[in-house]
C-alpha cells in the first residue's frame, strides 16, 4: 500500500510540475496583454504584428523563469504594475508561443 501511495504521489507531483502557471488564465492574459498594448514595442523590434517576438531564433526567453524575468522588466520599463495573479495570467496565455512543461 505503501509503494502505491509513493507512485501516486510522484505522478501527482509530476501534474503539477508540468504546468508553469498553475493559476493562469489565458484568456484573462490575453485581455491584459492587449490593454497593456504590450505588442506595441514588439511590432516596432520584429513588425508583423509583434508577436514574432516570441518564435524568433533568437529569442531571449526558454523557460519560465526567463520569461517572467522579461514580464517584468517590460512592465517596468512602459509602468504597468502586474500583481503575481497577473504575471501567472499573461504567462498562461504567452505559453501558446513557448509551449512551456
Amino acid at each position: 500500500m505503501k509503494i502505491i501511495a509513493f507512485i501516486l504521489l510522484i505522478f501527482a507531483s509530476g501534474i503539477v510540475a508540468a504546468n508553469p502557471f498553475p493559476t493562469g488564465n489565458a484568456q484573462t492574459g490575453k485581455a491584459l496583454f492587449d490593454k497593456n498594448k504590450c505588442n506595441s514595442c514588439h511590432e516596432q523590434m520584429v513588425g508583423d504584428g509583434g508577436n514574432a517576438i516570441f518564435t524568433r531564433a533568437k529569442r531571449k526567453v526558454h523557460n519560465p523563469a526567463e520569461m517572467f524575468a522579461q514580464l517584468n522588466m517590460c512592465s517596468a520599463n512602459t509602468g504597468v504594475t502586474l500583481s503575481a495573479q497577473q504575471e501567472q495570467d499573461i504567462g498562461a496565455y504567452l505559453n501558446k508561443y513557448y509551449k512551456f512543461k
